[in-house]
């Protein structure tokens, strides 16, 4: 995997992102209750921390977890919920080691179609529905991953010119057009929540 990737808006931690496929499906995992560029900047500030130039799943696995779950929390902490999320990215870590050999490239390399790694995206776990097809998407948009039907499997987020979610950012413009995006759809949820309250 060789991209050029604009989700942290950080050069140092896209460069990870574009050239590691587990680092972009930790920055993934990461990607719930922070900011978009939070979330992706974390694999570059995990991997700093244990000292490499990569995220590697058989040593991610590995780690005593009270001491990997320091580590995300030091300041500044990788995640709102550094505990939690050390936690989850140590699952992560162990899955793709048990069925991927630790190869999170694995994951998507040789697959058949479109629905059959929208499920293999939906096994791993913190990945649900609309995480995995968000993932799809910007395997199919920006890394070239474009099995038969990845854009029906992937949704809404696989339509072109959607800004709906990192699969769409490639630098500051579209960032703010996903922010602008997100920001919709919280407040119709809100005036819908006060529509059934009513």
């Amino acid at each position: 995997m060789d991209a050029t990737l604009h989700l942290a808006q950080d050069p140092t931690a896209d460069a990870l992102l574009g050239r590691s496929p587990f680092a972009a499906l930790v920055g993934m995992l990461l990607d719930q209750q922070v900011p978009m560029e939070w979330a992706f900047k974390g694999p570059r500030t995990i991997a700093d921390r244990l000292g490499a130039d990569d995220l590697d799943a058989h040593d991610i696995a590995a780690q005593d977890p009270e001491d990997f779950a320091a580590l995300l929390s030091e300041k500044p902490a990788v995640h709102r919920y550094p505990g939690s999320m050390a936690q989850r990215v140590q699952k992560l870590s162990r899955y793709l080691v048990e069925h991927y050999d630790g190869n999170a490239e694995l994951v998507w390399k040789g697959v058949g179609d479109g629905p059959e790694l929208l499920r293999r995206l939906e096994d791993l776990p913190g990945f649900g529905k609309q995480k995995a097809q968000i993932f799809l998407a910007l395997l199919g948009k920006q890394l070239d991953i474009r099995p038969r039907g990845w854009r029906e499997a992937a949704g809404p987020y696989g339509e072109d010119d959607a800004f709906r979610s990192v699969a769409d950012i490639t630098g500051p413009e579209s960032l703010a057009k996903v922010r602008a995006h997100k920001q919709e759809v919280k407040a119709a949820a809100k005036a819908a929540r006060a529509v059934k309250k009513a």
